[in-house]
């Protein structure tokens, strides 16, 4: 029970740290809202139109994609580095593993998700 006591003392004080830097920086900040701040901001560029704008949603699906296996590849590196020691056990479970993410890149492309228009 000690453990758990420990642990929810911790996250108490991990909370209320924060609640507490969230009030202090509300008491010390200046406070001057005008029309010009609250405009939506275009990287320096005069904003026009409004900021309601529909995106492609292949522009999000495509970042997703190369989140994904991006993160996939760095499972290699630790694998690469220690094939030596692993044997033909982790080889074979690679090559699934590698499989997997072609099927998975395959659907996407016959989904026509990698498609840039």
């Amino acid at each position: 029970m000690a453990s758990y006591a420990a642990v929810l003392i911790f996250l108490l004080l991990g909370i209320g740290l924060v609640l507490v830097t969230f009030f202090t920086a509300r008491l010390i900040r200046p406070s001057n809202p005008y029309k010009e701040k609250n405009q939506t901001y275009e990287c320096g560029e005069r904003p026009f139109g409004d900021s309601w704008v529909q995106f492609n949603n292949r522009f999000y699906i495509f970042a997703l994609l190369f989140v994904i296996f991006d993160v996939e590849v760095v499972f290699l590196f630790p694998w690469a580095v220690a094939f030596n020691q692993l044997g033909l056990f982790a080889l074979i479970e690679m090559v699934i593993f590698i499989v997997i993410l072609v099927f998975g890149l395959v659907y996407a492309w016959k989904k026509g998700v990698l498609k840039w228009v």
